[in-house]
């Protein structure tokens, strides 16, 4: 997707970030920035939604690679402009229920915590924007997805 035309996302949508997604946005990486450039995060009129895995996914991330006081600042405050969605809510655990089935059921074997952010943006009704492939099965029968190449 990196590279390629401007995705225009629905005005009325949500998006909700993947945790692939918001490391890059808080490197500010080349592939942060195209992010940002192609789906105007910040000039949306409703802010990014993560899960709280997400959150508690990137600042392990963060942690482990021993960021420091102004990488760990920058990340505060980009975790201060997204909605945290708590993955505790009925709706999600209901959402996470469903999906654990259709996971097993199709021999998907997907790793929990991003059952849980599907389960988010099952539950929201968000769209999905990941650097990955682990939720291709999920789309767009289940959650839309939208995937994005890293740029080099």
């Amino acid at each position: 997707m990196a590279g390629e035309d401007i995705v225009i996302l629905p005005s009325h949508a949500l998006v909700l970030l993947d945790t692939s997604v918001l490391v890059h946005l808080a490197r500010q990486d080349a592939t942060g920035v195209w992010i940002e450039n192609h789906f105007a995060l910040t000039a949306r009129a409703d802010r990014p939604l993560i899960s709280t895995i997400t959150e508690g996914e990137i600042l392990g991330f963060a942690r482990q690679r021993n960021w420091g006081a102004t990488r760990m600042a920058d990340l505060t405050r980009l975790l201060g402009e997204v909605v945290r969605v708590d993955a505790g809510l009925p709706e999600v655990v209901d959402a996470y229920a469903d999906l654990t089935v259709l996971d097993l059921r199709g021999g998907h074997n997907t790793k929990d915590n991003d059952l849980w952010i599907a389960a988010t943006a099952k539950a929201t009704g968000a769209v999905l924007l990941t650097c990955d492939y682990d939720f291709d099965w999920l789309n767009p029968a289940t959650i839309t997805v939208y995937w994005i190449a890293q740029v080099k």
